[in-house]
């Protein structure tokens, strides 16, 4: 069966293409029509559009315009422009977006009829292709995280008889150089879980070749195997810069208080064990705030103890868009460094100008393309001044900068829908009432909002609401003048009972327990 949508705002078009379809696919076809780009929209929103069938000349919003979104929501649909426009710079665009055929008014049934077989052969290819792909990746999401999980485990509890060959092979491993991760995602609750890890390994296995781990105490411990080449300077840093490009990324889609330990380049897979642990130690040495700690004193910054924890700070802020605090955190870093190098001008230089590339290099890695006349003349500037405050003053405006930059991109990021979803939820958590208000309100349907939602957020729509309330209610609860009543009321339910079991499933005490915990401190 073949569902296909007929656009034209003259009902004739679409009727006589009605009689068509029918008359030659009677029993292969159904048909949806829909009288503007709007409405065609709605339609492939809402259900499986095979083939698109669509006038350029429409009230609202042009045909290419509707194919063009519509392309972007679903870009295997089988795109048949008909319209009485015969100009070849229409034509020309329709391709472009990836029509499948530009027809002219009048056009013969038979051209009609030729041209609709064409098409359901090509989506008969394409349904093959994902049904192929579907049971490979069903096959390799079945068995390959199952042997990552073994490998990693094998790794974490090596009594120095385990033999890896197996598990090399199977995972192609020729080189001998490697090292561990050690992440962690705090306050992720148990039904969400899931969702997180499954974003984990989306966002890794994008980026770089690596075995992941299974999820445990929200913890994951992941192996990234390299090429062979030494632990010399180099490889470091590539492995540091691979690591901070991996910490901007889970930090802005899944939370920004992402911690991750890396441990060491080793060289010999039976010091495995070695290796987690040192990962694992760092990782228990980053606060709450989160951050990413490296083996040995070679840290973010320059490699010394006194100035890594700041310089750490300074570039997990810039990482995360943190605008408002980078500055202060800059005057900080300054402020240890001088101490550092107290009577030694050019190294304080030398390392306020490193720290201020490698907060351009953050951005660069979201942004290619970034361009930052005050830190391209970096270089210039510490070489003509020695006033240490003009020095300092200028770190923290760039690391105003760079933040800010990095705030405006994942901003641009996210869907304006979204966006939009976000800020009404939060407004009104109080007596929202589910997703479809929520979806009139923004004049989208259910179905499409719901599955947005869940590609946007990483978490379904529910779960989402769920946590805003609950968190709302920590806040409320540490003000002794309200009662639970009223804040059950506050952030959404109207069950008192209902609302403290799904507090304490959240955070494992009662509303009445935390209010006494939080206002006795």
């Amino acid at each position: 069966m073949y569902n296909i949508l007929l656009t034209d705002d003259e009902k004739i078009v679409t009727d006589s293409l009605t009689m068509i379809l029918n008359k030659n696919f009677a029993e292969q076809v159904k048909i949806f029509t829909a009288n503007s780009g709007t409405k065609a929209l709605e339609e492939v929103r809402s259900k499986n559009i095979d083939i698109l069938f669509m006038d350029i000349s429409m009230p609202g919003i042009s045909g290419l315009e509707a194919v063009s979104l519509i392309k972007q929501m679903n870009p295997n649909i089988i795109v048949i422009i008909l319209t009485a426009y015969d100009k070849f710079q229409y034509a020309q665009q329709a391709l472009n977006m990836g029509a499948f055929k530009y027809l002219t008014k009048p056009v013969n049934r038979n051209l009609i009829i030729q041209t609709v077989r064409d098409a359901m052969n090509a989506v008969d290819d394409e349904r093959g292709k994902q049904t192929d792909s579907i049971k490979l990746h069903q096959k390799l999401n079945v068995v390959s995280p199952m042997v990552e999980s073994d490998f990693i485990y094998s790794c974490i509890f090596n009594n120095g008889n385990t033999d890896f060959t197996d598990y090399l092979d199977y995972f192609g491993i020729t080189d001998s150089d490697y090292f561990f991760a050690c992440l962690e995602v705090p306050d992720t609750a148990p039904n969400n879980r899931g969702s997180v890890y499954e974003k984990i390994r989306e966002i890794l296995s994008s980026k770089c070749r690596c075995i992941i781990g299974s999820f445990m105490g929200n913890r994951v411990t992941i192996f990234f195997p390299l090429a062979s080449g030494g632990m010399d300077s180099f490889s470091e840093k590539i492995q540091h810069e691979l690591m901070g490009e991996l910490f901007t990324l889970l930090s802005i889609q899944i939370s920004a208080k992402i911690k991750i330990g890396v441990s060491g380049i080793e060289h010999n897979i039976e010091d495995a064990q070695k290796a987690y642990n040192a990962a694992s130690v760092l990782l228990n040495k980053i606060d709450s705030s989160g951050g990413i700690e490296f083996s040995g004193l070679q840290n973010i910054q320059q490699g010394n103890s006194q100035t890594a924890k700041p310089a750490q700070k300074l570039l997990t802020s810039i990482r995360l868009g943190d605008s408002a605090n980078a500055g202060e955190y800059a005057r900080e870093c300054a402020t240890s460094i001088l101490a550092e190098h107290k009577d030694e001008p050019d190294k304080i230089k030398g390392a306020l100008f490193e720290l201020v590339i490698q907060e351009k290099n953050a951005v660069v890695e979201l942004n290619p393309s970034y361009k930052n006349p005050a830190i391209d003349s970096a270089f210039s500037f510490f070489e003509k001044t020695d006033s240490v405050q003009e020095q300092i003053q200028y770190l923290a405006e760039r690391s105003m900068e760079c933040a800010l930059e990095i705030q405006n991109l994942k901003s641009q990021t996210e869907n304006p829908i979204i966006k939009k979803a976000l800020v009404y939820i939060e407004e009104h958590l109080a007596d929202l009432q589910g997703l479809e208000p929520l979806a009139q309100t923004l004049n989208v349907s259910p179905f499409y909002l719901s599955k947005l939602f869940k590609e946007e957020t990483g978490d379904t729509f529910i779960n989402y609401l769920t946590s805003m309330r609950l968190e709302k209610a920590k806040k409320l609860l540490k003000d002794s003048s309200m009662i639970i009543k009223e804040i059950t009321a506050g952030v959404g339910y109207n069950d008192q009972n209902y609302f403290s079991k799904l507090f304490k499933q959240r955070f494992g005490v009662s509303p009445t327990e935390y209010r006494a915990k939080a206002t006795s401190n």
